[in-house]
């Protein structure tokens, strides 16, 4: 049996060994949601939308135990471990009343009645990360199950603990056996395993964008329905009639949230020429004022990366010669620690201000004009979120429009609410999560003609 030993990070002790699926016990996995699939695509709406309130309440009952275990596993901090916790809880509760609200359409025809119908797809397998575990799998089992699906669900190898309780508290809450399984293991062995099985019709990544191009390419041996959540090099546009003090007193939580360990991160800072200046005076007592410390204690604001080899990565892009405009500070000692990190100047082309880092640092950019910002914003593979800080409506009208990006903000760093789409454009991902069209994406659309 292949184990995997969970650590903390913050003080890169081990917190428990978990057993890895192998390739039979993913097959077993599958064929078991196989099996549950018809029962469950019967049950009456009202009834399936019943048992996932009755799972959202579950893990409202276990809401602290949850925050706990992911500020073990995942380093975060417990605010935000409280809110993503929560987060489940709200997507499971907003997603059971999609079960009586699957409407097809009659569409006007000649000589009968014509009807649409959403039907399941069948078993979905999800493949969840290790930067947000919970929040991130509920995206993807709750719209599944409510549209009718039966969910298989990888966790990432470092961060398995909150899933896997989550799959005790769906069983609690009367989901049948088979509906809602997850199976901890890794990429290579239950990951690929979603994309090839053939009763497997749908997978849902969350990952790296290399690793979503694989996963792409093995769906399509079997035309196999996919969404991809992947990365982002998020720009926040800060323009000369922005309210600097705000722009920059908040720019900390637009990067440094979960340690940077976001695709949403604002990670390039572009800020008209005529304040650089002054944006840069206002930024540094708020980067320095960020508090870095261990992830249970109720005043940190930022924890430890996952783990030594991520720690390793992050510190790459940050040699001893690199243009350190200031940094904040971080623990000394055992953990997987980084100080939140800002570079200027650097060169639009430099790996820091191209590269996706997952991690506390950000570039500050200088730029002429509205176009000049749009360029800079648009440059590069990615176009997942961002900030545009301004007072002057049109403009922000028109930079939002011009930006490719899937989800952005004015004078806010707000990416994602459960009741709203999410995700991104070029290279950061295909399909939407969240939002009242998310069932839909796990049915198919059945047209019926009957001659009258």
């Amino acid at each position: 049996m292949t184990t995997f030993d969970v650590i903390d990070p913050a003080t890169a002790e081990k917190v428990r060994t978990v057993a890895l699926a192998s390739l039979e016990e993913t097959d077993a996995a599958i064929d078991r949601a196989r099996a549950a699939f018809p029962a469950w695509r019967a049950v009456a709406p009202g009834d399936r939308a019943r048992l996932l309130r009755r799972f959202a309440d579950a893990v409202d009952g276990a809401l602290e135990e949850l925050a706990a275990l992911e500020v073990l596993n995942a380093g975060h901090t417990i605010g935000n471990a409280r809110w993503e916790a929560g987060n489940v809880r709200d997507v499971l509760h907003y997603y059971s009343a999609a079960p009586e609200r699957l409407f097809g359409r009659q569409i006007p025809v000649p000589g009968g009645l014509d009807v649409t119908f959403q039907e399941p797809l069948g078993v979905v397998g999800v493949i969840v990360p290790w930067n947000f575990p919970m929040p991130i799998a509920g995206w993807g089992f709750a719209p599944a199950l409510a549209a009718g699906n039966a969910v298989v669900l990888k966790p990432a190898e470092l961060t398995p603990l909150t899933a896997l309780r989550l799959a005790e508290l769906a069983l609690d809450a009367g989901l049948p056996e088979g509906v809602f399984q997850v199976l901890p293991g890794a990429g290579p062995v239950v990951g690929r395993r979603f994309v090839t099985h053939p009763a497997v019709r749908k997978v849902v990544f969350t990952g790296s964008t290399r690793v979503g191009k694989e996963v792409m390419a093995g769906c399509a041996e079997q035309v196999k329905r996919v969404t991809l959540e992947l990365g982002g090099k998020s720009a926040n546009i800060v323009f000369a009639d922005a309210d600097l003090e705000r722009a920059a007193a908040t720019a900390p939580d637009g990067a440094f949230d979960n340690a940077g360990q976001d695709c949403c991160a604002r990670s390039r800072i572009l800020v008209q020429a005529s304040v650089y200046d002054r944006f840069m005076a206002l930024l540094e007592p708020a980067v320095r004022g960020v508090v870095v410390g261990p992830p249970g204690d109720e005043a940190t604001a930022m924890g430890p990366l996952i783990s030594a080899a991520h720690l390793a990565k992050v510190s790459s892009y940050v040699p001893a010669d690199a243009p350190v405009a200031f940094r904040g500070s971080a623990p000394p000692g055992p953990g997987f620690w980084f100080p939140p990190t800002v570079l200027a100047p650097v060169s639009p082309t430099d790996p820091a201000a191209v590269d996706e880092i997952f991690g506390p640092v950000v570039v500050v950019l200088p730029f002429t004009d509205e176009d000049d910002a749009v360029r800079l914003a648009n440059a590069g593979e990615y176009g997942l979120s961002g900030s545009i800080w301004t007072r002057d409506v049109g403009r922000a009208l028109r930079v939002s429009r011009a930006v490719e990006a899937g989800n952005l903000s004015v004078n806010s760093h707000s990416s994602v609410r459960y009741w709203t789409p999410f995700g991104g454009f070029k290279q950061s991902g295909l399909g939407r999560e969240l939002g009242p069209d998310a069932p839909d994406s796990f049915t198919e659309t059945k047209n019926v003609f009957i001659a009258h």
